[in-house]
């Protein structure tokens, strides 16, 4: 028993030192940001609402600042919460702020291999190979705007053959959008009722399995990150990324729009000035229709698709500003906190197509305008997805006019927020040739 009663001591001894030791060499570099108490197991889980989590982490903001830590179960996550801050990490601060942090629902869907959740020498590569490929095959060129404008056709003529009827557009949506990732991966579009089609939209995670080869260049590089595994998961992000961020947007657009159906009379006006009725529309009509390109804008604004930002986490032991962040410590750079600014967008939660608007109607930029994030990690498919918003939605209203099923005051455009992006609200609506 004393012997027993020694080694607890020894034990008891050691594991102190440990901790001191721990404490004294953070104390040295500096002290971490603030939050609340985080209780074992459960971290801040009964202190936040995880069903709203920017809520919850705007209302710890204001009590703690635009660095703060909070504990989400067992992982640690420091949050930035406004422009500057999210500019100083990811910009003038990008290259320790580079690393992907992960979370279980996001580990589980993209399994850490491909461009999205991929880090160090491997997200490198990958990254470097999309932005190429994408540019091989048009992007910014004509290439890609000319698939763009031919799928658009199809679109328009799909939805011409709904005479009218009321309809929830998602399906077509999705379909036309995945279309240019089909374009692009597989060297063809798909005929929309094409079943195998179909079977890619529904089940999008068996691509897994269509990559089969790899690059011949690329055999007997020891040092290559292209394995079977790692393009499959690229080609499933370009899909699911690809596919339903622009496919989602777009939703949100229609809904949006047909509940303000000045706005689209406006809109028109300017696609009939500017592009006429007979040719499809092209992304150097944008420079002129500054009322669309703000209205669009302040659509990706309000949506807020991805409030917390797709996480990032520090790749080595960071100073930032007053404080010390240890290395693989898990941020969240908050996008709703720029995107929904009250000083730089009055009134953020109404939906205003004057905040990128000046008083004599030219467009106004804003550095805030990051539904894209920033930085190193800003995604890789930025242009396309500009590209396909401003074709795809010119393209349905040059072609349609947009009548609702319910009364406009009785059409809800709220985003519906999920643990990871916001949401539209289900509704149908009717395309009216014009």
């Amino acid at each position: 028993m004393e012997a027993l009663g020694v080694t607890t001591i020894l034990l008891l001894v050691c594991i102190s030192c440990l901790l001191f030791a721990t404490w004294r060499s953070r104390s040295q570099k500096g002290k971490e940001p603030p939050g609340p108490t985080a209780f074992p197991i459960v971290g801040n889980l009964l202190q936040i609402n995880p069903w709203n989590l920017p809520k919850s982490l705007k209302e710890l903001s204001e009590k703690y600042g635009p660095v703060f830590t909070v504990h989400l179960g067992p992982q640690k996550v420091v949050v930035l919460y406004g422009y500057d801050v999210v500019k100083e990490a990811l910009v003038d601060q990008g290259d320790d702020f580079s690393g992907r942090g992960t979370l279980p629902l996001i580990k589980k869907l993209f399994q850490g291999t491909g461009i999205v959740t991929s880090n160090g020498e491997t997200w490198k590569q990958l990254r470097r190979f999309a932005l190429t490929t994408l540019r091989d095959f048009g992007m910014g060129k004509k290439g890609i705007e000319e698939r763009i404008q031919e799928e658009a056709h199809f679109l328009v003529e799909r939805l011409k053959n709904t005479h009218e009827k009321p309809l929830n557009p998602s399906g077509f949506l999705i379909h036309a959008v995945s279309n240019i990732i089909c374009s692009i991966v597989f060297g063809d579009r798909f005929d929309y009722e094409d079943k195998n089609f179909l079977s890619l939209i529904d089940w999008i995670e068996e691509n897994n399995r269509l990559q089969t080869t790899i690059q011949a260049q690329e055999k007997g590089n020891a040092d290559s990150k292209f394995t079977i595994e790692t393009l499959s998961r690229t080609t499933l992000d370009l899909f699911l990324a690809g596919t339903g961020t622009t496919s989602l947007t777009l939703r949100f657009a229609i809904l949006i729009l047909h509940k303000y159906p000045e706005i689209v009379e406006k809109m028109q006006k300017e696609i009939d000035s500017v592009i006429g009725r007979e040719r499809s529309p092209r992304m150097s009509d944008r420079s002129q229709m500054t009322f669309t390109d703000a209205v669009i804008h302040e659509i990706q604004r309000y949506i807020d698709f991805i409030p917390t930002n797709v996480p990032h986490a520090v790749i080595r032991d960071t100073k930032f500003r007053d404080y010390f962040i240890p290395k693989d410590t898990l941020i969240f750079p908050m996008l709703s906190s720029v995107l929904h600014d009250s000083k730089e967008f009055p009134n953020p939660e109404k939906f205003d197509p004057g905040h990128f608007l000046n008083a004599n109607g030219t467009f106004k930029k804003s550095d805030y305008f990051m539904p894209f994030s920033t930085g190193k990690r800003i995604c890789a498919g930025e242009g396309l997805a500009r590209m396909e918003i401003f074709i795809f939605l010119t393209s349905i209203l040059q072609n349609f006019t947009l009548k609702p099923v319910v009364d406009h005051k009785d059409i809800d455009i709220t985003p519906v927020v999920t643990s990871l992006a916001n949401m539209p609200h289900d509704y149908e609506v009717s395309f009216v040739p014009r």
